[in-house]
């Protein structure tokens, strides 16, 4: 029969719904058939997208997204006078469809720059962002519009399935024939006759309040609530894939049970061993179905309390098809007592014969429990009877906790199947947070059959699901056979319901096979691809899929620790076994027995090429880590016997095995010594290390706190902090050093929030103040790294299993590690650049950071360049009495002092009186602790110009060593203030020996060039820091110029910096702290002169400065002298490995040549296409005009280059850019291609296209020529068939694609796109050989922004000859007809 609805959507405008009518149909195909609701007008005729409406409407589409969620899809919501009188309104609505803590309480445009305020603000067509707060965080909307809608989150429930036979292989990946249900069926609660069939679209699923409130229209009664057939509430629109295609929609009241049939709203499928008839044609002959009746008895045990108040169901399965649950419930409510015989007919239709059912109940009433003695069957047709013995209990509380059983059907007094009792073993994943409390479900398919979905209620563990852990369950049901898949999912009740699911292995115990269903994914709508049921294949359980399991971890690893073996980077091999590190000693003998501070222990990273390092000495440079025929040693030279490939296990252990030699590893014994496999007592042998990177926690470094492979400890909006965040921005934290192991944690997306404990709690919240405070423990059995508060000692920062930050005392479980990664090393602190605590902090400990230097009182000492080594093997107390002349100061004063063997500093010279320090003519003594820093041969000291007396009069500083009375006197004699004198707040004073300094003053001058490029000046303040072989000058402040006016357009500031002597100069550090982009600084260059030397060292910056790089602004640069530059490339910047190329984009010596935009780029090779590639913002200052910006691309396996595209996003306050050339440099092969663009890129000028195409030219092939393709662009004459939306279209050839470009000026008509209408539009792209299909679609923009094409035409002329290509279409691009979609892809005629 037919349903027609009436539904008004406007007052005075009403439309027919119509339900057309089900057939039922016999399919090959495992598949479901839904109805459709299509909306006529009066005619019934399809109405046409404009209305022919009196008055005219001013009702605006809009959506709206949620902050900072991509994965939440949007919300549209059509806003006119009626339907929202005030903004408030607005909010209201908005505030139960998007799901935010506090409600919708603001809303932005996407970037969240502007706030909307009124209703009329809001634009038709556009799109913006919801939040609880003023903080609006941007979201990609092009990725929120492409989230999968929730009936395409999963595949269908569904017991008619197809499955294959006994023999069949099985799949290793699941095939294409399951489709996920696009209709629903609907129940009326308590009377099944009551249905309707709708069609789940965009329009009516944009919220589960909003899916409710368009079934109450459908159902033509209030619907509150949703219930599954089986009785379980439907939660959820992802819950609604838990019904296997139907719902029962109720209002208030509880769930009725009733007989909800659905099979003549579904096409059943043929179990498996039934031939299908084959027709003529390959068309299956579609027989009319017979109905099926069949009387039901049901017989209750005799016992006390073996009637049940539940509901009770049964499930018929035969050799045709099975039936829907149908429930057994009388008038009376009396069925089920004790020792009653309940009778029953039902109607199934035609399953043929019967071979198993399936009988259980909802578990609800007071006294749900239930003991079935038996259950008997006939046929009302034929007569044929059968009975089935059952003799169990179905309760919760009874034998194994089943409230469901399945029953072979006798045939001649034998089960036609065996009953099986399936052993389930559920694995949860090791990720933080992958437990849940959620209620799970089960289904298992077979060749014979399923389980129906079951919940897994009784585990042998007492809290079921928790990270890490294995869950076993046993489930009964008749005999499947071979197994094929699993339905498994969770309803998404609770809080913290997402779930990681790693893996499911089944049991059979009649034939002892296990078969595994590899998951290794989230069931979670905040998580992946927001599924909460997934359907798995099934694996035999082979050795041979362990080890790809074994290897897919291995990868993961490897993944996550790859970073460790960059080149350029230090090692330490810690082994556990042995508890030492791997040593290379001067005679080339290698042991495992150093200790961490052992010299010999430390290796650099020469050469990298994926997993294949060679390890070189950093004492010893001209040694390297080799296996050579079996041995282990240094050798000079290195060679192709010191390549060793690092395999990383999943205990975040390294082995080091030879390239060589394949096998042959490194392999040590319980005493450290170099062992190989064939010696004695091989269970004494270890072959793992755990590997150390030095300089990890440098100042300034950025890094992540890794909890997981995938995951990292990650500060919340909240201001909390979880271990379950992704390994992103998010979870960037940049390093203060403090001291020599005490660093603080700064979040690099949201500046000024530190890591803390602090009241009982461990948050991102922190001040900088000593709560922030942490003392890095570094765990050497698994190379992590473990935080203690240093305020509150033996507190770490921990994580729950939900993976929320707490404190808690450390028990050496995983709860406290933290594996570091770099993504930006720092440096170590210069003077002045110590992590400066804020006000209150408590300053009772002198901070302190070490460095190796040279000895300047020892020729046979070598400088070394090193990562910070840790030297802890002598600690000396020193007096030091600080001598005031005759003008004190208030200011905070600050030492340090530099040794040939290490540097301590910044020592904060304090005392609880503070007011009392430092007083004219008075002597101040101070007690300091310096760790093995070696002879003491100059110190620095000085103060930050704070307080109420910021000059000071510094007369004498002397130390005195406590132990051995050895006394240093400096005399100073300076006044440090910056109104007097040079304006220096800090001086250095050598040791003197003998009456001479070991190391003279010197006073250098520093010239610094301001660029001649606009806006180069800047009025932030500039400091630097000199470097030289006998360590650093300090940080300091570039206070006093010969110019009235620093650092402006195109002068040259001189200062003067008065260290001891450095020696020969060997890198600068230049630091700008800007507070926004107009006091920015464009610095060309550096030149450091010292007096009586006629030489000069020469920096070259030529960049602005804060700059871009690797995604992080940078406030600092190391510039390298002249000749060095080759040598040592800036920090900043990565080491060239295979597939790295150099890109040099030249912009124009044209006025405003220069843009705002994001510019891309694209590179076509004959392998492949690597892009596009953004490159950067001019926001940032690049592509200036007559400038030249280089950036590092990886371009690896993409074949010879044939081409290039550049282009910008077309973004900022000015747009059009001039392009000169672009260079690109092989930076392995020096291979150099210059590409001369000489274009403006704009839609403004020239052709109006913001991308240009570049051929290359080819060794054997010549350079492709540079075509113009002229599109015609036929729009359609149906009503509505113009847009006003921005069009794209991509041409695809045999020669790669033109790439996606926006058809912006019309070369035939004034108004584009219009009704009928044929627009000629031209794009420019190197030739793309024989056109084969074009991608045409709209962004959706603007009012009327679906569009009906008809068809498009390309001409262009080649190589002599005209070519004309039609690429119909005749199709809607709009999201509201058709498919909804808005991209075609048109294959040539």
């Amino acid at each position: 029969m037919d349903y027609k609805l009436q539904l008004s959507t406007m007052p005075g405008i009403s439309s027919n719904i119509f339900l057309s009518k089900v057939s039922s149909k016999m399919s090959e195909t495992p598949s479901t058939s839904f109805s459709m609701i299509r909306l006529t007008s009066s005619e019934g005729q399809v109405p046409s997208r404009h209305s022919n409406v009196t008055h005219p409407t001013v009702a605006k589409r809009i959506s709206f997204y949620k902050s900072g969620d991509p994965q939440f899809g949007g919300v549209r919501v059509v806003v006119n006078p009626r339907s929202f009188k005030t903004f408030d309104a607005l909010l209201d609505n908005l505030s139960r469809k998007v799901p935010l803590p506090f409600g919708v309480r603001n809303i932005s445009t996407p970037r969240g720059r502007h706030s909307i305020t009124k209703l009329e603000e809001l634009e038709d067509g556009e799109s913006y962002v919801c939040s609880h707060n003023k903080k609006v965080l941007p979201v990609d909307l092009d990725k929120a519009r492409r989230r999968p809608r929730p009936w395409l989150s999963s595949r269908s429930i569904s017991t008619h399935v197809k499955l294959r036979s006994a023999t069949a292989t099985m799949p290793t990946t699941a095939p294409g024939l399951f489709r996920a249900p696009r209709r629903l069926v609907v129940f009326r609660n308590g009377d099944p006759k009551t249905r309707r069939v709708v069609l789940l679209s965009r329009r009516i699923t944009q919220s589960f309040e909003a899916f409710l409130q368009y079934l109450t229209q459908v159902m033509q009664y209030p619907v509150a609530k949703l219930y599954a057939t089986d009785g379980r509430k439907v939660p959820s629109l992802q819950a609604v894939i838990l019904s296997s295609g139907a719902v029962v929609a109720a209002g208030r009241e509880p769930f009725k049970p009733g007989n909800y049939d659905i099979q003549k709203y579904l096409l059943p499928v043929k179990l498996p061993g039934i031939s299908h008839r084959v027709h003529r044609k390959g068309k299956a002959k579609i027989e009319k179905r017979k109905s099926g009746n069949w009387k039901v008895l049901i017989i209750t045990s005799d016992f006390p309390n073996a009637g049940t108040s539940s509901q009770v169901y049964i499930v018929l399965y035969g050799h045709c098809r099975s039936s829907a649950p149908i429930y057994l419930s009388g008038r009376d409510g009396t069925r089920f007592q004790d020792g009653h015989e309940d009778n029953f007919t039902i109607t199934v239709g035609d399953i043929g014969i019967p071979f198993k059912i399936r009988v259980g109940h909802t578990n609800s009433g007071c006294s749900p429990s239930w003991h079935c003695k038996g259950i008997e069957l006939q046929n009302m047709n034929s007569g044929q009877k059968f009975y089935i013995p059952v003799q169990r209990w179905l309760a919760q509380e009874q034998e194994d906790g089943e409230i469901c059983r399945e029953f072979p059907i006798l045939s001649k007094g034998q089960p036609v199947l065996p009953v099986t009792t399936y052993e389930v073993y559920i694995t949860t994943g090791e990720l933080w947070n992958a437990g849940t409390i959620a209620n799970v479900y089960l289904s298992i398919y077979g060749e014979k059959g399923d389980t129906g979905s079951r919940k897994l209620f009784r585990s042998k563990n007492s809290l079921k699901f928790l990270r890490g852990q294995i869950d076993t369950f046993f489930l009964e049901a008749v005999n499947l056979g071979v197994l094929c898949k699993i339905v498994i999912g969770h309803d998404g009740l609770g809080q913290g319901n997402g779930w990681f699911l790693e893996d499911v292995v089944v049991r059979d115990p009649t034939t002892n096979h296990e078969y595994a269903f590899f998951c290794h994914r989230w069931l979670d709508e905040g998580e992946d691809d927001g599924k909460i049921v997934r359907e798995i294949y099934a694996r035999d359980k082979t050795i041979f899929s362990v080890r790809k399991k074994l290897e897919r971890k291995r990868k993961e690893t490897w993944a996550a620790e790859r970073w460790k073996f960059m080149k350029g980077n230090t090692l330490q091999f810690y082994n556990k076994l042995t508890g030492g590190f791997v040593r290379l000693h001067p005679d080339g003998s290698v042991d495992a027995a150093g200790e961490q501070t052992d010299r010999y222990s430390l290796f650099d990273v020469i050469f990298n090429k994926g997993n294949i390092c060679v390890f070189q000495s950093h004492e010893m440079r001209h040694l390297s880590l080799t296996l050579d025929n079996g041995f282990v040693t240094g050798m000079a030279g290195g060679g192709a016997c010191s390549e060793l490939r690092v395999l990383h296990q999943p205990n975040h252990c390294a082995l080091l095995e030879s390239v060589l030699l394949p096998g042959h590893t490194l392999t040590v014994d319980r005493q450290g010594k170099v062992a190989d496999e064939s010696s004695a007592g091989y269970a004494e042998l270890s072959k793992e290390f755990s590997v150390f990177v030095k300089g990890v926690f440098l100042n300034s470094a950025v890094v992540i706190l890794a909890t997981s492979l995938c995951q990292a400890l990650c500060l919340q909006p909240n201001g909390t902090c979880t271990g379950a965040g992704s390994q992103s921005e998010q979870s960037y934290w940049r390093v203060h050093r403090i001291r020599s192991g005490i660093c603080m944690f700064e979040s690099v997306k949201t500046a000024q929030m530190y890591l803390r404990i602090k009241d009982g709690c461990c948050n991102g919240m922190g001040t900088g103040d000593t709560d922030c405070h942490f003392k890095i423990k570094k765990n050497l059995e698994n190379a992590s790294i473990s935080l203690e508060s240093l305020k509150s000692p033996g507190l770490f920062v921990g994580l729950q299993p939900d993976g929320q930050a707490k404190p808690v005392i450390y028990t050496k479980n995983e709860s406290v590690c933290f594996y570091p990664r770099v993504i930006q090393f720092g440096r170590e602190n210069p003077m002045g650049m110590s992590a400066t605590p804020s006000q209150g902090e408590n300053k009772t400990r002198p901070p302190e950071s070490k460095t190796r230097c040279p000895s300047p009182l020892s020729s046979e000492k070598e400088s070394r360049h090193s990562h910070s080594t840790e030297n802890l093997l002598s600690e000396e107390n020193w007096k030091v009495l600080v001598l005031t002349g005759d003008t004190g100061t208030q200011a905070n004063v600050t030492l340090w002092v530099y040794g040939d063997e290490g540097i301590t500093g910044p020592i904060s010279l304090t005392k609880d009186s503070q007011e009392q320090l430092f007083l004219p003519g008075k002597m101040d003594e101070f007690q300091v602790v310096l760790r093995g820093i070696g002879e003491i041969y100059k110190i620095r000291i000085g103060h930050d110009g704070t307080g109420g007396q910021p000059e000071w009069s510094l007369k004498r500083v002397t130390m005195e060593n406590v132990k051995s009375q050895k006394t240093l006197n400096f005399d100073a004699n300076v006044c440090l203030s910056r109104n007097q004198a040079d304006g220096d707040i800090v001086c250095e004073l050598p040791v003197m020996k003998e009456g001479k300094p070991v190391f003279p003053l010197v006073r250098y001058h520093v010239d610094v060039y301001t660029g001649q490029l606009k806006q180069a000046k800047t009025e932030s303040e500039v400091s630097l820091c000199l470097y030289g072989e006998r360590g650093d000058s300090g940080l300091r402040l570039l206070h006093r110029s010969n110019m009235p006016v620093r650092f402006q357009r195109g002068q040259i500031d001189a200062f003067q910096i008065e260290a001891v002597s450095l020696g020969n100069l060997q890198k600068v550090l230049l630091h700008c702290e800007a507070r926004d982009k107009s006091h920015y600084w464009y610095c060309e260059k550096v030149i450091v002169k010292e007096p009586g030397s006629a030489s000069e060292s020469i920096f070259t910056c030529e960049r602005w400065i804060p700059f871009m790089s690797q995604g992080l602004m940078h406030s600092e640069i190391e510039l390298y002298c002249q000749e060095m530059q080759t040598n040592h490339p800036s920090k900043i910047q990565e080491e060239a490995n295979d597939g790295d190329w150099k890109v040099t984009v030249v912009t124009g010596d044209l006025e405003n040549a220069g843009t705002t935009a994001t510019v891309s780029l694209c590179v076509y090779g004959e392998a492949r296409c690597s892009g596009p590639i953004i490159l950067g913002s001019g926001k940032h200052h690049l592509f200036n005009p007559n400038s030249a910006d280089i950036f590092k691309i990886h371009l690896k396996d993409i074949g010879e280059i044939y081409k290039i595209r550049i282009g910008h996003d077309n973004s900022g306050e000015n747009p059009r850019w001039y392009v000169e050339e672009v260079i690109l440099e092989n930076m392995a092969t020096c291979e150099l291609l210059c590409l001369t663009v000489d274009s403006w890129i704009s839609d403004s000028e020239d052709d109006g296209d913001t991308w240009k195409e570049v051929p290359i030219l080819s060794a054997h092939r010549g350079s492709l020529p540079v075509v113009t393709y002229k599109i015609h662009i036929h729009t359609g004459t149906k009503p509505g068939a113009e847009t006003e939306s921005n069009v794209f279209i991509n041409l695809i050839g045999t020669n790669g694609d033109s790439g996606k470009r926006r058809l912006h000026q019309s070369r035939s008509r004034k108004v584009r796109l219009h009704h009928g209408q044929v627009d000629m539009f031209s794009i420019k792209a190197v030739s793309l050989g024989k056109l084969k299909k074009v991608l045409i679609s709209h962004d959706g923009t603007g009012p009327g922004n679906g569009w009906f094409l008809k068809n498009i035409i390309v001409k262009y002329e080649e190589e002599g000859s005209c070519e004309e290509v039609l690429f119909p279409c005749h199709r809607w691009l709009d999201e509201y007809q058709e498919d909804g979609r808005t991209e075609r892809e048109l294959l040539r005629k």
